[in-house]
Order: C-alpha cells, then structure tokens, then sequence
C-alpha cells in the first residue's frame, strides 16, 4: 500500500510547477500586451504628429497660393474685399510657419529646408504687402514692375522645393512610425502566439497529470476496494469461526451442565435420599428410648432435606427441568413466579406458545434468568414486564423494567453478561437490541428465527 502512495506525490510535485508556469505566462502575457499597447500608442501619437506637421507644410503652400489669389483680385478690381482673404491667408501662413519652427526645433536634418521655407514665405508675403501698398498709393509703374519680375516666381518655386523637401522628411519618418506600429504588432503577435502556444503546452502537461494522477488514484482506490474486501471478506471469515466457537462454547457449557445436574441429581440425589432413609430406620429402632438420639436423628433428617432442596434448586439452575418436561412458556412462567417472591418485584407476563428449536428455547430461557438477574441486582424497577411472542418469522422475547436505567454507550458492571447474551442470540441466528434512557428504565429484546419443524 506504500508504494502507490509514494508514486502519488511525485505529481503533486509535477502539477506544482505547473501553476507557477501559467502564473507567469499569465503576467508575460500582460507584460507584452503593455508594451505593445504603449509602442504602438507612441507610435500612433507620433503619427499624429507628423500628420499635423505636413498639414502645416500644405497649408504654407495653399494659403500662399490664396494669398497671392488674393492679392491680384485685389489689383485688378481695386475691390477692398479681396484684402480680407488675403490677410487671413498671411496669418494662417504665419501660425503654420509658427507651428513648424516649433515642431522642427532641434531637428537638423530638416533645420535648412525649413529656414529655406520660412525665408521664402516671409519674403513673398513682404513683397505681396509691398505691391499692394506701391497700389495704394497710386504708384502704377512700380508695382507693375514688380510685379512683372521673376523674383515671385523663384520664391515660390524656392518655397515648394523647401515644402516638398520637408514633406519628404515627414514621409520618411512616417513610413519609419509605420514600420515601427507594423514592428510592435508583429511583436505583440509573436509574443501571444508563443505564450499561448506555452499556456496550451502547461495546460497539456496540467491535463495529463491530472490524468496520470486520476489514474494513480482510481489504483489506489480498487487496491483499497481489493484490500478492504479482503478484509470484509476475512472478518466475516472470522466473525462465523467467533460465532460457530461461540454456539460450540455454551453448548459444551450446557452440555456440561446438564451432565453436572444429571450426576447431582442420580448420584447425590440417590447418596441423600439413602442417608435418609438409613435415618428413618435408625430413628423407627430407637423409639422413644434415647430423647437426645432421636433428637439427633431429627436434626440429621432436616439437614438431610435442605441438602435434598439445595440439590434440586442447583439442579434446576443448571438445567431447568421444567424446560424440558413442561416447554418454554411454562418454565418461564416458574422462573417469573420465583423471581417475584424472591425480589417481590410486580411482574407481568405474556407468553405466546413459539416454535423453536431446543438451542434457542434455552437461549430464550438463559436470556430471561440473565435479565432478571440483572434487574435484581442493578435496575432498582417497581414493575417488570416479560413477553414471548411470534412475529411475522421470528420470536420476540423482550424482559423490560422501570428502573434507573443507564448510558448503553458507556461499559457497565452488567455488560459482560449482556455481552453474553448477544454472543447467544446471535449464535442461534437472532439478534439483540438494548434500550435504555437513564431514568426511563431499560428494555432487553431479541429477535429469533422460528423452528421450521
């Protein structure tokens, strides 16, 4: 039985690494979804980023083209409203202008082309005032020719080169916030892939030890069966060689009595009734001639009669006569009588004629004396109840009393002989039952099978 045991603990320590293992996937799993969440959150951000920086650089690029819109609205028809979306176009130029020296403040790569885009822009817009100012104060000429220069059309084009060169930065920083977002997916992929493909295989391992030790228990367990069946099987083995030495012990002990109330009754009974019959005729020759022989005689006649009486009543406790000249129920109702005169208890009795064997009728007879042997000495009753009954298949002998009664769960001065009592029954195929409630009384009752002949 050790063995398995044994073989038990060595999953036990196996399934023990088994918790930790998924415990720490568990938090890898967290780990790696943090970080991947973090990464692509930066990453994300500065997308935005970048997305706001060529929205800056396009909106240059479109509200100089508006301004310049603008601007020769205004020149061709001297109207005042063209002025308005040209001084909204300057300043929005002005905050993008703003914006992006700020967004590119430390960035030397693109320090140049946004010095180049900022120069550009601010000496278009100075020369766009100036145009507009050479008009408003009636400076035809001068403004025509200015305006007829090339130098607007190389600022622009020196303003878009500045635009798409810095554009060109942004794309390769977006393309590398790209590369980066695609880089933490792929991270985050492999790194849940792996530890699910670890959770599986612990969850594997978890599931056949669990197995394994199922199985190691479902052994045990039908050793166990096995071994306990063995011993059901030994104990009822012994318990019948207990019962059959039992059913032997008080036959022999029965037997034996009766052969001691036979020798009693022939041998000392037949010795006693010859000393007084010697007596008598001692006692017929003498007469009245010596008063203090026959006074003698009369003294040994009387001594003779108590011994004559003390081997009846020691006769009959050993094998009650009345048991088997008379039958069950009469040798019971003899030993009540006796046992009312002699404790001058009130007692009550019914008795049913029974059929059974002769064994079980001394059981009964034996079961009654031992009860009421007890109750004299132990019970302290006012009132005693016998009764003999048939049930269904069985016999129903129940002594019960009114005495102080006592805890059947604790050993009493009487227990050996109840134990007694069981020992019988049970050797002759009943069953005993005690009932007792301190106070209340105690009721002795057993259940024997009927005689069949």
């Amino acid at each position: 039985m050790q063995a398995p045991a044994l073989d038990l603990l060595s999953p036990h320590r196996r399934r023990a690494l088994v918790f930790p293992l998924a415990l720490v996937m568990a938090v890898a799993l967290i780990l790696i979804s943090e970080l991947a969440f973090w990464r692509s959150t930066g990453s994300m951000d500065k997308l935005g980023t970048m997305a706001v920086a060529r929205l800056d650089i396009q909106q240059v690029l479109r509200r100089m083209i508006d301004a310049e819109t603008g601007q020769r609205g205004y020149l061709l028809s001297a109207r005042k409203a063209y002025l308005e979306p040209y001084r909204e176009a300057s300043q929005d130029v002005q905050r993008a202008l703003a914006a992006l020296k700020h967004y590119y403040e430390g960035n030397k790569p693109a320090a140049a082309p946004m010095l180049q885009l900022e120069t550009m822009a601010q000496r278009r817009l100075s020369e766009l005032d100036l145009i507009i100012e050479l008009f408003d104060q009636g400076k035809e000429e001068a403004w025509r020719n200015i305006l007829l220069t090339d130098i607007g059309k190389e600022q622009m084009q020196a303003l878009r080169d500045a635009a798409q060169e810095l554009l060109a930065l942004e794309t390769v920083k977006v393309e590398a916030g790209r590369k980066d977002v695609y880089d933490t997916l792929l991270f985050n992929r492999i790194g849940v892939a792996l530890t699910t493909l670890i959770s599986l295989l612990a969850l594997f391992l978890y599931l056949r030890q669990s197995a394994a030790l199922q199985a190691q228990r479902a052994a045990l367990q039908r050793a166990v069966q096995a071994e306990r069946d063995q011993l059901e099987i030994e104990v009822g083995r012994r318990t019948g060689e207990l019962t059959e030495l039992t059913r032997h012990l008080f036959t022999a002990r029965e037997d034996e009595r009766s052969r001691l109330a036979r020798e009693l009754h022939d041998e000392l009974g037949a010795l006693l009734t010859t000393a007084k019959l010697d007596a008598a005729r001692i006692k017929a020759r003498l007469g009245q001639g010596s008063p203090e022989a026959s006074e003698r005689l009369q003294h040994l006649n009387e001594t003779l009669n108590l011994g004559i009486a003390l081997k009846r009543r020691i006769t009959e406790d050993l094998r009650p006569s009345s048991l088997s000249n008379l039958g069950l129920v009469a040798a019971l109702e003899i030993l009540a009588q006796e046992f009312a005169q002699s404790s001058g208890l009130d007692l009550h009795c019914e008795l049913q004629a029974v059929a059974l064997n002769a064994s079980a009728e001394l059981t009964v007879f034996r079961l009654v004396q031992e009860a009421l042997t007890n109750i004299a000495k132990y019970a302290q009753a006012a009132q005693v109840h016998i009764r003999l009954a048939p049930q269904q298949q069985e016999v129903l002998v129940e002594v019960r009393d009114d005495g102080v009664g006592f805890d059947t769960a604790q050993a009493t001065r009487s227990a050996h002989g109840l134990l007694g009592m069981r020992f019988r029954v049970v050797a002759d195929g009943g069953r005993l039952t005690v009932t007792s409630v301190q106070g209340e009384g105690t009721c002795i009752s057993a259940l024997l099978p009927q005689s069949q002949a």
